[in-house]
Protein backbone atom coordinates (compact mmCIF):
# COMPACT_ATOMS: atom_id res chain seq x y z
CA UNK A 1 0.00 0.00 0.00
CA UNK A 2 1.28 3.65 -0.90
CA UNK A 3 1.96 5.92 1.59
CA UNK A 4 -0.44 8.87 1.57
CA UNK A 5 0.29 12.35 0.52
CA UNK A 6 -0.19 13.70 3.86
CA UNK A 7 1.87 10.51 5.62
CA UNK A 8 4.93 10.85 3.30
CA UNK A 9 4.29 14.74 3.80
CA UNK A 10 4.75 14.62 7.64
CA UNK A 11 7.12 11.68 7.60
CA UNK A 12 9.74 14.35 5.66
CA UNK A 13 9.05 16.96 8.49
CA UNK A 14 9.70 14.26 10.84
CA UNK A 15 13.37 13.60 9.75
CA UNK A 16 13.46 17.71 9.13
CA UNK A 17 12.88 17.58 13.17
CA UNK A 18 15.32 14.55 14.22
CA UNK A 19 17.68 16.10 11.85
CA UNK A 20 17.86 19.72 13.62
CA UNK A 21 18.22 18.06 16.62
CA UNK A 22 20.91 15.93 15.81
CA UNK A 23 23.44 18.11 13.66
CA UNK A 24 21.63 21.39 14.05
CA UNK A 25 20.33 23.70 11.19
CA UNK A 26 22.99 23.55 8.57
CA UNK A 27 22.38 19.68 7.90
CA UNK A 28 18.83 20.23 6.57
CA UNK A 29 18.94 20.56 2.88
CA UNK A 30 16.75 19.33 0.99
CA UNK A 31 18.78 16.28 -0.79
CA UNK A 32 19.49 15.07 3.16
CA UNK A 33 16.00 15.26 4.40
CA UNK A 34 15.04 12.94 0.89
CA UNK A 35 17.68 10.78 1.52
CA UNK A 36 16.83 9.88 4.99
CA UNK A 37 13.32 10.01 4.23
CA UNK A 38 13.73 7.46 2.09
CA UNK A 39 12.87 9.21 -1.08
CA UNK A 40 14.03 10.91 -4.40
CA UNK A 41 15.89 14.22 -3.81
CA UNK A 42 13.31 15.69 -6.15
CA UNK A 43 10.61 14.22 -3.78
CA UNK A 44 10.11 17.11 -1.21
CA UNK A 45 9.22 19.70 -4.15
CA UNK A 46 5.78 17.59 -4.10
CA UNK A 47 4.81 19.05 -0.94
CA UNK A 48 7.17 21.74 -0.19
CA UNK A 49 7.65 23.54 -3.59
CA UNK A 50 10.29 26.01 -1.89
CA UNK A 51 13.11 24.61 0.52
CA UNK A 52 12.03 27.39 3.16
CA UNK A 53 8.44 26.14 3.43
CA UNK A 54 9.82 22.64 4.23
CA UNK A 55 12.03 24.36 6.74
CA UNK A 56 9.03 26.24 7.83
CA UNK A 57 7.01 23.36 8.73
CA UNK A 58 9.97 21.76 10.47
CA UNK A 59 10.09 25.25 12.47
CA UNK A 60 6.56 24.76 13.45
CA UNK A 61 6.89 21.51 14.49
CA UNK A 62 8.94 23.50 17.51
CA UNK A 63 6.30 25.69 18.13
CA UNK A 64 4.25 23.56 18.85
CA UNK A 65 6.66 21.67 21.21
CA UNK A 66 7.01 25.52 22.65
CA UNK A 67 3.27 25.81 23.25
CA UNK A 68 2.80 22.29 24.25
CA UNK A 69 5.98 22.84 27.16
CA UNK A 70 4.56 26.39 28.38
CA UNK A 71 1.43 24.70 29.02
CA UNK A 72 2.58 22.11 31.11
CA UNK A 73 3.96 25.05 32.99
CA UNK A 74 1.51 26.44 34.12
CA UNK A 75 -0.47 23.83 35.02
CA UNK A 76 -3.68 23.98 36.74
CA UNK A 77 -4.04 28.26 36.86
CA UNK A 78 -3.85 28.52 40.31
CA UNK A 79 -0.52 30.23 40.51
CA UNK A 80 -0.16 34.13 40.83
CA UNK A 81 0.57 35.97 36.92
CA UNK A 82 3.89 36.51 38.20
CA UNK A 83 4.68 33.53 39.07
CA UNK A 84 3.01 32.14 35.48
CA UNK A 85 5.07 34.58 33.89
CA UNK A 86 8.53 33.26 35.71
CA UNK A 87 7.15 29.86 34.33
CA UNK A 88 6.90 30.35 30.56
CA UNK A 89 10.00 32.67 30.78
CA UNK A 90 12.24 29.51 32.54
CA UNK A 91 10.46 26.84 29.57
CA UNK A 92 11.38 29.84 26.90
CA UNK A 93 14.86 29.74 27.73
CA UNK A 94 14.94 25.96 28.97
CA UNK A 95 13.58 24.83 25.67
CA UNK A 96 16.13 27.39 24.06
CA UNK A 97 19.34 26.16 25.36
CA UNK A 98 18.04 22.15 25.29
CA UNK A 99 16.83 22.60 21.68
CA UNK A 100 19.11 24.70 20.11
CA UNK A 101 18.97 23.82 16.63
CA UNK A 102 15.18 24.16 16.26
CA UNK A 103 15.13 27.04 18.53
CA UNK A 104 17.71 29.20 15.57
CA UNK A 105 15.75 27.32 13.15
CA UNK A 106 11.79 28.69 14.75
CA UNK A 107 13.53 32.73 14.67
CA UNK A 108 14.92 32.98 11.09
CA UNK A 109 13.67 35.88 9.89
CA UNK A 110 13.26 34.63 6.31
CA UNK A 111 11.20 31.90 7.59
CA UNK A 112 9.33 33.86 9.73
CA UNK A 113 8.23 35.83 6.48
CA UNK A 114 8.03 33.25 4.23
CA UNK A 115 5.07 31.95 2.18
CA UNK A 116 1.49 30.27 2.91
CA UNK A 117 2.81 28.95 6.34
CA UNK A 118 2.81 32.05 8.49
CA UNK A 119 5.22 30.87 10.50
CA UNK A 120 5.23 34.17 12.34
CA UNK A 121 1.61 34.26 13.31
CA UNK A 122 2.34 30.35 15.02
CA UNK A 123 4.17 32.37 17.51
CA UNK A 124 1.89 34.90 18.57
CA UNK A 125 -0.90 32.73 20.77
CA UNK A 126 1.84 32.29 23.27
CA UNK A 127 3.15 36.10 23.47
CA UNK A 128 -0.54 36.85 23.83
CA UNK A 129 -0.83 34.61 27.12
CA UNK A 130 2.63 36.01 27.87
CA UNK A 131 0.62 40.04 27.49
CA UNK A 132 -2.27 38.35 29.48
CA UNK A 133 -0.14 37.09 32.32
CA UNK A 134 2.51 40.39 32.50
CA UNK A 135 -1.09 42.73 32.53
CA UNK A 136 -2.43 40.89 35.58
CA UNK A 137 1.02 41.12 37.00
CA UNK A 138 1.37 44.60 36.32
CA UNK A 139 -1.48 46.35 36.19
CA UNK A 140 -2.26 49.99 34.40
CA UNK A 141 0.69 48.97 32.38
CA UNK A 142 0.87 48.57 28.43
CA UNK A 143 0.99 44.90 28.89
CA UNK A 144 2.26 44.17 24.88
CA UNK A 145 5.18 46.75 25.46
CA UNK A 146 6.35 45.21 28.83
CA UNK A 147 5.64 41.28 27.57
CA UNK A 148 7.49 42.40 24.17
CA UNK A 149 10.44 43.79 25.82
CA UNK A 150 10.71 41.22 28.60
CA UNK A 151 10.28 38.74 25.47
CA UNK A 152 12.94 40.42 23.54
CA UNK A 153 15.12 40.44 26.95
CA UNK A 154 14.31 36.52 27.19
CA UNK A 155 15.52 36.18 23.51
CA UNK A 156 18.89 37.92 23.83
CA UNK A 157 19.71 35.99 27.47
CA UNK A 158 18.55 32.69 25.37
CA UNK A 159 21.10 33.47 21.94
CA UNK A 160 23.66 34.68 24.31
CA UNK A 161 23.54 31.54 26.65
CA UNK A 162 23.70 29.17 23.57
CA UNK A 163 27.19 31.28 22.03
CA UNK A 164 28.58 30.38 25.40
CA UNK A 165 29.15 34.52 25.47
CA UNK A 166 26.53 34.94 29.04
CA UNK A 167 28.46 31.85 30.89
CA UNK A 168 31.79 33.80 30.10
CA UNK A 169 30.96 36.93 30.56
CA UNK A 170 29.06 35.94 34.12
CA UNK A 171 31.28 33.40 35.37
CA UNK A 172 28.44 31.07 36.00
CA UNK A 173 26.85 27.96 34.59
CA UNK A 174 22.98 28.74 35.64
CA UNK A 175 20.73 31.13 33.68
CA UNK A 176 18.74 31.38 36.85
CA UNK A 177 19.76 34.68 38.17
CA UNK A 178 19.53 36.08 34.79
CA UNK A 179 15.83 35.13 34.80
CA UNK A 180 15.47 36.32 37.87
CA UNK A 181 17.04 39.84 37.31
CA UNK A 182 14.89 39.92 33.96
CA UNK A 183 11.76 38.91 35.62
CA UNK A 184 12.99 42.06 38.36
CA UNK A 185 13.24 44.35 35.72
CA UNK A 186 10.02 43.57 33.86
CA UNK A 187 7.82 43.03 36.63
CA UNK A 188 8.87 44.29 39.33
CA UNK A 189 11.04 42.84 42.36
CA UNK A 190 9.50 39.51 43.30
CA UNK A 191 6.02 40.13 41.67
CA UNK A 192 3.79 37.34 42.28
CA UNK A 193 6.63 34.99 42.33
Amino acid sequence: MAESDTGLRDRLVDVGVALVAAEGTQALTLREIARRAGVSHGAPRRYFPTHLELLSAIARRGFTELAVRSEAALGDGEAAPGAKVAALARVYLEFARDNTGMYELMFRHDLLESGRLRLRETSLPLFGLLADLVGRARPGVDARLVAGALWANLHGIAQLWNWGSLQLATGSDDFGPLLRAALDAHLGPEAGR
